[in-house]
């Protein structure tokens, strides 16, 4: 008699887990919502809102968050009591309460290893340093009012060749801003925790590590790329802002409150500082109380430094590929706390 053939048993059906993906309105709202919905396999089930106060059933039985610009707080994290891990689809995270997610030991991530982003932060960083070296805006604005302004703009229009560029931040967009800085024959200083190393340095030209007055005090460019935390919030403040020199120009992709907004539009409107290029305010949309929305020599950009088609395809793929990694049981990438 013989004897049937062994069998392995049935592997155990994974569990179904309860994504709440959460992507505010100015950033695509649930549009965006839905096409991050559609990479996710079988065995998550995802609701797509807009706010995280906008379903709280879903609130409360998610077990994964994944969030696109739109605040998670401590009560938000209160009312999720089986959540396991919040997923920013961003490089910042400053919109997630960290103290709260610690405390209740819910990880917190962000895409910052991807590098989705830095290709099109980095081209922005340099659309407004441009703009504002060869006064592209007031140019445009006075020729389609019929006035020929280069008798005017003359004086003001400068080139980047040969001028030094401040980099605050050389993470993975800093570095790839200082390699288009080299096309254009600049000169690369940068400030952070501390040096990038000899390979990086000679890798981008040369470039020397200083401290923040330091880097403030020699750059004719500055371009901020750190992560808004408590100690970096209005990290330009009006003392800082005076170390600039009177030709220096500031360009911020990053977040609105790294820069103390009211201490810019002083230096701006006082002449102190020759201009400023802005992509991110605080807070975003901005008020029309804003006085930088008004301030001489300023160009500005709704926050368009991460959203290109390209760059939500890839912010979308790197948020969702930890979050099924950890479906997976696969360590957790760019864990912020």
């Amino acid at each position: 008699m013989t004897s049937a053939p062994h069998s392995d048993p049935a592997p155990e059906p994974q569990p179904v887990k309860n994504v709440l993906a959460v992507v505010s309105p100015h950033v695509g709202g649930r549009a965006a919502g839905s096409a991050l919905a559609g990479l996710f396999p079988g065995r998550a089930r995802v609701t797509v809102v807009e706010s995280a106060d906008e379903d709280p059933a879903a609130l409360r039985e998610a077990h994964l968050l994944i969030t696109g610009l739109s605040p998670v707080t401590a009560g938000h994290l209160a009312a999720a009591p089986q959540l396991e891990l919040v997923q920013c689809a961003s490089h910042g995270f400053d919109y997630v309460d960290l103290d709260a997610a610690r405390e209740r030991g819910i990880p917190v991530c962000n895409i910052g290893s991807s590098g989705a982003e830095k290709q099109n932060v980095a081209e922005q960083t340099f659309a407004l340093m441009l703009a504002l070296a060869k006064q592209l805006v007031p140019a445009h604005t006075a020729l389609v009012e019929a006035d020929w302004a280069l008798p005017r703009l003359q004086q003001s229009l400068t080139e980047l060749s040969g001028k030094t560029l401040g980099i605050i931040g050389l993470g993975h967009i800093g570095e790839e801003v200082a390699r288009r800085a080299l096309a254009f024959d600049m000169t690369i200083v940068y400030t952070g925790p501390r040096p990038a190393g000899p390979e990086t340095e000679a890798r981008l030209g040369g470039a020397r590590h200083l401290d923040l007055d330091a880097l403030l005090r020699t750059s004719d460019y500055i371009t901020l790329h750190a992560p808004l935390t408590d100690r970096t919030r209005n990290l330009l403040d009006a003392e800082r802002l005076a170390l600039l020199k009177p030709t220096a120009f500031v360009i911020n992709t990053a977040r609105g409150a790294l820069i103390d907004q009211d201490a810019l539009a002083d230096a701006l409107e006082a002449g102190t500082l020759a201009g400023a290029g802005l992509d991110v305010f605080d807070p975003e949309p901005p008020t029309a109380a804003l006085r930088l929305l008004k301030a001489p020599n300023v160009v500005l950009s709704p926050h368009v430094a991460g959203v290109t088609r390209e760059t939500l395809v890839r912010i979308a793929l790197a948020a969702v590929q930890n979050v099924v990694g950890h479906l997976e049981g696969k360590p957790l990438r760019d864990v912020v706390s």
